[in-house]
């Protein structure tokens, strides 16, 4: 069945040419989770008898909220790729892609069946004449600390693009800051180390690796997971780099002046960039198939998607929940959006 999705997808796909640019997308949708009780998970709180009072008509126009954001960050053309963060399940992603406006693009997705207590899952959605899925994995995190520990795992997925080039694709939520910033350092860290692990076995198995991780990172780009554990260097800002063979990982949003907005997320009045993309040097060199834009480097954050801070002034997400207060927004966290060029 794949070799025959695999030759559909070259002789279906419209002309090279027509395809100039690949647009990919991370967003933490903040608990876009369904109305049903799961059991085995923590998930009462958002339930229609839970604190929240998560009824099938907040949750619906949750749906429709989210579906609102990709079609409006893909502009003429939804993303080939979009990764989310805190998806519950499944059936979430069936009711996203089925019965709001993104049915007509046709999105394919696979979700991670993360041991997290809260059953918070990441997930990567997918066009198919854009992306030839072939397969995936679940990557746990090692904890070194405590073995017991659960979170949520890191999801691996490859493909093929337009050009028959392998695309490797991580989606990741690292542990977050819950019981203080530093006394949950550890954890990401050993997520971060878990990370690049996978992430450098791929040289050894690919002649020309290119290699795509999105995700919420519950840190910085200048903070230690990711800039010395993981050792992300920030974006030079342009693609006058070759050596594509080495395994140097560049961190998109880790420069202010690059992505023009203060942060993705907003704590107390103070904005940060926890949501992140990186990607190793092959996609960013002149002679790759798949190549950075850097002009198209943004947070995606058109004015329905702010609303006006009361309490720390200026502007902050307009979320789906501002503690307990239901506000009927999107997230608490903006997306992020960028384009490759699809060179022959």
């Amino acid at each position: 069945m794949k070799i025959f999705m695999f030759f559909l997808f070259f002789f279906a796909s419209p002309p090279l040419c027509a395809q100039a640019t690949f647009k990919v997308m991370i967003y933490n949708v903040e608990n876009f989770f369904d109305t049903r009780d799961n059991p085995t998970k923590n998930d009462d709180e958002f339930l229609p008898s839970g604190n929240r009072h998560w009824t099938p008509n907040r949750y619906y126009h949750k749906l429709q909220q989210i579906a609102k954001v990709i079609s409006a960050a893909g502009e003429w053309n939804t993303p080939a790729l979009i990764a989310l963060c805190e998806v519950e399940n499944n059936s979430v992603l069936s009711h996203l892609t089925r019965r709001t406006p993104l049915r007509w693009r046709d999105y394919r997705y696979i979700i991670t069946q993360s041991p997290d207590p809260r059953g918070s899952n990441v997930a990567l959605l997918y066009q198919r004449d854009q992306f030839c899925y072939l397969q995936h994995e679940s990557i746990p995190i090692r904890f070194s600390g405590n073995k017991h520990k659960l979170t949520r795992d890191i999801l691996h997925v490859y493909g093929k693009i337009v050009t028959g080039d392998t695309l490797d694709v991580f989606v990741c939520h690292f542990p977050s800051r819950y019981g203080g910033e530093k006394e949950s350092e550890k954890d990401r860290f050993d997520a971060a180390r878990t990370l690049r692990k996978s992430s450098d076995s791929l040289f050894l198995i690919r002649e020309k690796p290119q290699i795509l991780i999105m995700g919420d990172f519950n840190d910085t780009p200048q903070d230690r997971s990711i800039s010395e554990i993981f050792a992300a260097q920030a974006f030079p800002g342009n693609t006058q780099i070759t050596d594509s063979t080495s395994c140097t990982y560049y961190n998109l949003f880790a420069s202010p002046h690059i992505t023009q907005f203060p942060g993705s997320h907003k704590y107390q009045g103070e904005w940060s960039q926890l949501d992140q993309i990186i990607v190793n040097r092959n996609l960013i060199t002149q002679e790759s198939s798949l190549c950075i834009i850097p002009e198209s480097i943004h947070i995606f954050a058109p004015d329905f998607l702010l609303t006006k801070d009361k309490t720390w002034r200026g502007v902050r997400p307009f979320r789906t929940y501002y503690g307990f207060k239901y506000e009927g927004g999107f997230s608490d966290h903006l997306p992020l959006v960028i384009d490759f060029q699809i060179r022959p």
